[in-house]
């Protein structure tokens, strides 16, 4: 019989024993399959959207739709990423909370959310791109732990076009 967890072992870049369903700001970071420019591109420091980056800001402000404890921040579509501030907000106390010692994907937790936005953008992508991935495995995502955190981070995202390097 074979160990399948030898050759699937990653590790995590989440924060072990966290959880990622607590009420909270994220910043995100989602990444294009080997960095290719799927999304559009930037000129003179400003991000202009092809079909497939449409379809990325879209899927991103729909969100809350189909996630209704999120609350969406700033974001940008970037060529080749996105950046995004999501905030959980729960409010409801008597949810449970999943403490496994691998996290596994919770209902309303973030890894949810990023999962069901990549989801979003692969169908479109399938059905316009076809046999192209869109997507590397896996996220970055960052807590967002105070007020100083979120303005660096925040002022990180409006920037982001015009630090570009091509």
């Amino acid at each position: 019989m074979y160990d399948f967890k030898q050759f699937h072992h990653r590790r995590s870049t989440r924060l072990q024993g966290y959880d990622y369903s607590k009420d909270g700001m994220y910043f995100i970071t989602i990444c294009t399959y080997e960095k290719q420019r799927a999304f559009g591109y930037i000129e003179n420091a400003n991000m202009y959207l092809n079909k497939t980056g449409i379809v990325a800001n879209k899927c991103w402000l729909d969100i809350p739709l189909h996630y209704p404890n999120v609350v969406l921040h700033d974001f940008i579509i970037m060529p080749d990423h996105v950046h995004g501030i999501i905030e959980l907000a729960n409010n409801d106390p008597d949810r449970q909370r999943n403490h496994h010692k691998y996290q596994k994907i919770i209902p309303r937790s973030v890894g949810s959310i990023i999962r069901g936005y990549k989801i979003g953008v692969t169908k479109w992508f399938r059905e316009n791109q076809i046999g192209i991935h869109i997507w590397q495995r896996n996220y970055y995502e960052h807590i967002i732990r105070n007020d100083e955190s979120f303005e660096r981070i925040t002022q990180y995202i409006i920037n982001n076009p015009a630090k570009w390097v091509d």
